[in-house]
């Protein structure tokens, strides 16, 4: 579980900069419900971190404005029953979410035209296609 969690090629998150905490989960459960602190909820201060290049810290901080509190992104997880593997799902759910915030942008769509022929085609089965229609109509029927 500890050791750095890799977000994009050679750029990871080390451990020491990760805060964790757990509690009770909500919801369900037996005898074993009461006593276990199986929920987990990482913290991660992404406007103070050095583990990420400038550039892709000030994306993830745009991207990211709305799940920010102080600067500090949270992620809960707490669909497992053991806390091992609530701390392995969030940990794979902010390594995806700060690769997500951290992407570069999509390059500008370049506006095409429809080529002439393929428009022509198109007009040309539509005229069939109304034509065969037009073949079933009961005008001419007794």
């Amino acid at each position: 579980m500890s050791g750095p969690h890799v977000i994009r090629g050679s750029v990871s998150l080390p451990e020491a900069e990760l805060m964790w905490r757990f509690s009770r989960s909500s919801g369900p459960g037996g005898q074993h419900v009461n006593t276990s602190d199986s929920q987990v909820e990482l913290r991660f201060d992404l406007a103070r971190t050095e583990a990420l290049p400038e550039v892709w810290k000030q994306r993830a901080l745009e991207r990211l404005a709305g799940r920010l509190v102080g600067g500090v992104l949270t992620v809960r997880a707490s669909e497992h029953r053991s806390q091992w593997r609530n701390r392995e799902t969030a940990a794979v759910r902010l390594a995806a979410l700060l690769a997500e915030a951290t992407a570069p942008p999509p390059k500008p769509r370049r506006a095409t035209r429809v080529p002439r022929g393929i428009n022509e085609r198109r007009l040309r089965e539509k005229k069939q296609r109304a034509e065969t229609k037009r073949g079933r109509s009961a005008r001419d029927w007794g």
